[in-house]
């Protein structure tokens, strides 16, 4: 397979959801196949019988056995899982679970070993897929692990807002003993870096939330904001990144300041990702930011209800598969510009050359 262009590797997730409709009706557009080298991991059979349902008779997977044979002219697919596989559309089964699995453990290999360049998931069944060997409540723990990354944060991704979560797939109950200063201050790192890496965001503002109703009240609803959040914020501006905060979440996405904002971290699930959720279900995107690959993925989940009907958008599906591509190219650039930093010199008080107009430099790096 000649390199030409991004080869962007697509997990099938759970068989008997809108998967396969998404991905189907996104690589259909011809534009995608001069963008990237698709390759869906899965089964052809499967996929015929998405098409069959859906009504599909103008696309095509060409069939492959390694993804090294994939054509870049053609959407491609590998067989991961038995043929004996049965579909059941809108239900969850064990069979459903062992394939995702099985899709997803060989796309994760093939992006190891630098076969793919990126990886899109399509959804998952939490449940059903839990076994001996995935025992994790998401693709993101699954990839943390299997690539050995222990700080990394959940980042949602539209074109209105960036919003990341301290606290992830974890039960309200033991959010509050899981918002330390520590697991702060490590999320806003790896925001402002993904940003600038990642987004290339000169000097990111990232947005703080409180925990408690009106951030704490000053106290009075809570202490969290005046002995944790509070001072995690100002470690982070002592680092240099720009924190602000914390915000009371529901008067700031009520009153739109969001939008001023590169992103927004959240102290638990449901607290970034509702409002997310409201203003970009149908375009939103998951992110794995500090991963070293990346990973996005649709921000909706199996839609069981709906599969096999026609009904699902592709329209997040294909915000995933855009934001991989770019996400490559600026990785790409940044570590092409920033390979041969220029030397840093110690400047003493007293000897800095008045001719030199370092607001200028500061604007045109």
């Amino acid at each position: 397979m000649k390199r030409d262009k991004i080869v962007i590797g697509i997990s099938q997730g759970d068989i008997n959801g809108i998967g396969y409709e998404v991905i189907i009706k996104t690589l259909m557009e011809p534009r995608i196949l001069e963008m990237c080298i698709p390759i869906v991991y899965g089964s052809p059979k499967v996929a015929a019988y998405h098409k069959k349902a859906l009504n599909i008779e103008t696309f095509n997977f060409n069939h492959i056995r390694t993804a090294s044979e994939a054509d870049s002219r053609k959407a491609n697919i590998i067989n991961c899982i038995d043929d004996n596989i049965r579909v059941e559309l809108g239900k969850s089964s064990e069979m459903a679970g062992e394939a995702s699995y099985m899709a997803l453990e060989k796309a994760v290999e093939d992006l190891k070993n630098g076969e793919i360049d990126a990886l899109i998931t399509a959804p998952i069944n939490k449940d059903n897929i839990q076994s001996e060997k995935f025992n994790f409540p998401g693709h993101t723990e699954y990839l943390a692990e299997q690539f050995k990354t222990r700080d990394f944060v959940m980042l949602m991704v539209s074109e209105s807002m960036k919003v990341g979560v301290v606290v992830g797939h974890t039960s309200i109950a033991e959010v509050p003993s899981k918002i330390t200063k520590g697991a702060i201050l490590n999320k806003l790192r790896i925001i402002n870096q993904c940003l600038e890496k990642d987004f290339f965001v000169k000097r990111p503002r990232i947005a703080v939330l409180g925990l408690n109703p009106h951030a704490g009240d000053n106290g009075l609803l809570g202490k969290e904001e005046i002995d944790i959040i509070i001072p995690a914020i100002q470690r982070a501006k002592d680092e240099g990144i720009i924190a602000i905060g914390p915000y009371p979440a529901d008067g700031f996405f009520g009153s739109g300041d969001f939008s001023k904002f590169d992103a927004i971290l959240a102290m638990y699930h449901d607290q970034g990702l509702i409002p997310f959720k409201m203003a970009s279900f149908h375009r939103g995107v998951n992110y794995t930011a500090g991963l070293p690959i990346i990973r996005t993925s649709p921000a909706h989940g199996t839609a069981f209800d709906i599969a096999g009907e026609d009904k699902a958008s592709p329209d997040s599906f294909r915000e995933a598969l855009y934001l991989a591509i770019d996400i490559h190219k600026n990785r790409t650039l940044y570590k092409e510009i920033t390979k041969n930093p220029l030397k840093k010199y110690e400047i003493n008080q007293g000897q800095v050359d008045e001719s030199i107009d370092f607001e200028a430099i500061d604007e045109e790096i």
